[in-house]
């Protein structure tokens, strides 16, 4: 199941993840100077310097902490010790792992949002923030305790071919969670409302047409309430497919660049690339059940023996997290030349080099972007291509 998993991952990837997106190859970066100023350059330097500092640092104790609880008889003891029965213990060693997590990461978090209020890329009110946090605790322990109950409880019914049985039904929460998470997860974090704007819902649909793509909706979030930096994007696939355009994008951005922003978002669409993602994410989760069904069938007995026993909550989850940072480069260098086909895409569909690139560096301004990002925290974790490499491109557009 593993070798068919990764077999169908690589199909998907190679069949559908575009690695030429634009035509005749992509250029080189153009200079930061020929962009941003000066300041503009160090401005946005000096912010993602500190962001990256505070990320890092917060993966760096997520992976103390999960290593020590997944690694050591630390975990093992503490699910020892939690009641009721196997399946109450396995969320409730999901809730305390996950708290404790948090709880270490919980300064970084802080210092981290402190830095976006100072530099004005956060509106959120400290309540706002902690409601925002609890809000994404309380979604990680449901969707991982839904996941480590399939796998424990397909592993205790069918000790021999779990594996294949649980990889499936994790493949399947995949897609599951793709369908559902524009209905259920989106509207806790903000509130959507139709676009009253007429003349734009209309350039907006005829921009869908233009690139042939049927959406349900056209929906405004009100973002502004949680941050300054702007964004549009497409959810959804089939009948839960809506464009959903950040309120202060209209009214920071003028119409043609806004419509440029949209036109990249309509191109995922085009292409599927909603379908794509979680078709890939549903072919590496079942790969990683697969992994973990090799790793633990070749462990100690006492690992083998585990598998049944909630006290291996511990184990799956440091696996993941580390397996999680493993993926990050070719999850996100996939994102990367999906991300640059929508730009090629968008471009094509507007015919307006000028606005996206105008489009690009406001994006860049407001969001205090590092325009020359060290090339291993791109690599690692950067899921688009940079401003100055958009740029590039749209200036080569014909």
């Amino acid at each position: 199941m593993t070798l068919l998993a990764a077999i169908g991952f690589a199909v998907v990837a190679i069949v559908w993840v575009p690695w030429h997106p634009v035509p005749g190859g992509a250029p080189g970066a153009v200079p930061p100077e020929s962009v941003f100023t000066a300041e503009q350059i160090r401005l946005g330097e000096d912010y993602a310097s500190w962001a990256r500092i505070w990320s890092l640092l917060s993966l760096a104790i997520s992976l103390v902490v999960t290593s020590v609880l997944g690694f050591s008889r630390v975990g093992e003891r503490l699910m020892a010790r939690l009641p009721g029965r196997w399946w109450a213990k396995v969320v409730l060693g999901v809730l305390v792992i996950s708290l404790i997590g948090r709880i270490a990461t919980l300064p970084c978090s802080v210092m981290l949002q402190r830095h976006r209020l100072a530099n004005g890329l956060s509106t959120q009110s400290w309540l706002g923030f902690a409601r925002d946090v609890a809000t994404n605790e309380a979604i990680a322990v449901l969707t991982t305790s839904i996941g480590l109950l399939v796998l424990l409880g397909v592993a205790r019914r069918w000790t021999r071919v779990w594996p294949a049985i649980a990889a499936t039904l994790v493949a399947a929460l995949v897609v599951l969670g793709s369908f559902v998470y524009p209905l259920l997860v989106e509207p806790l974090f903000n509130d959507f409302t139709p676009l009253a704007d007429e003349p734009l819902r209309s350039e907006i649909l005829a921009l869908a047409d233009q690139e042939g793509v049927a959406i349900d909706d056209v929906l405004v979030a009100d973002a502004s309430r949680r941050t300054t930096t702007l964004n549009a994007y497409v959810s959804g696939f089939g009948n839960t497919r809506r464009v959903v355009v950040y309120d202060n994008l209209i009214e920071s951005l003028p119409r043609d660049q806004a419509l440029s922003v949209i036109a990249h978002e309509l191109a995922h669409a085009r292409h599927g690339d909603v379908v794509t993602g979680t078709a890939l994410g549903a072919l590496g989760g079942a790969t990683g059940v697969g992994l973990l069904g090799l790793i633990v069938s070749t462990g100690s007995p006492r690992r083998r023996r585990s598998l049944v026993d909630p006290r291996i909550v511990p184990f799956v989850l440091a696996l993941s997290v580390w397996g999680t940072l493993a993926a990050s480069p070719l999850e996100n260098g996939i994102s990367r030349q999906i991300e640059t086909r929508a730009d090629v895409d968008a471009l094509k569909t507007t015919g307006d080099p000028v606005a996206f690139v105008e489009m690009q560096k406001v994006l860049a301004l407001r969001s205090l972007a590092d325009p020359t990002p060290p090339a291993v925290i791109q690599w690692w974790w950067g899921s688009h291509p940079t401003t100055l490499e958009r740029i590039a491109v749209a200036r080569t557009a014909p």
